[in-house]
């Protein structure tokens, strides 16, 4: 496991370390102590999530509230993607800004998203299985979203507008501007 700063604070990309032969390969997705040891972060992961989406499926940009707020460690595990965070920690350095990654079954590369961070992404495969991990429990009434397409964060999708397929719930979200955290 390798791991490498962003350009927003607290969030990492890990880069995982293939073994490899003639009958496939190996390798550990994530190693609490090594995890610990590179990052400086200590985290108790309680659940893991699954979602397989189709093309132009566009889940977000949803995040967790106050005490019920979650730190993500996210993959793919078929197909493409493009992951986008943004940092809604108002005492942050990155307040505000975003980051987008693509990832895929063939990147080898998770992205930890820290609380405080409003996450999304876009299938850009035919359909995609998208993996995570939580540290804490998902909790309905503490649930937050913004607009995917808000004018001031400006995110590119990687997609045209037309393609993208969003939830009832999603198609209401707030913009950035209007949130109080």
């Amino acid at each position: 496991m390798q791991v490498e700063k962003t350009s927003l604070a607290d969030c990492w990309l890990i880069h995982d370390t293939f073994l490899g032969d003639n009958r496939g390969y190996f390798f550990e997705s994530f190693n609490k102590n090594t995890f610990r040891e590179l990052t400086g972060l200590n985290l108790d992961f309680v659940q893991d999530n699954q979602s397989m989406s189709q093309r132009g499926v566009l889940r977000g940009l949803h995040y967790q509230k106050g005490e019920h707020a979650q730190a993500k460690l996210v993959r793919v595990l078929k197909g493409k993607v493009l992951d986008v965070v943004v940092d809604l920690r108002k005492d942050s350095p990155s307040f505000g800004q975003h980051l987008s990654i693509e990832l895929s079954e063939d990147s080898h590369t998770q992205l930890f998203v820290p609380r405080g961070f409003a996450h999304g992404f876009v299938v850009l495969s035919e359909t995609a299985v998208f993996f995570y991990k939580v540290d804490n429990f998902y909790h309905k009434e503490s649930e937050g979203g913004i607009m995917y397409n808000d004018p001031d964060l400006a995110i590119d999708w990687g997609i045209p507008a037309e393609e993208i397929i969003l939830s009832e719930k999603d198609k209401s979200l707030p913009f950035f501007k209007e949130l109080s955290n």
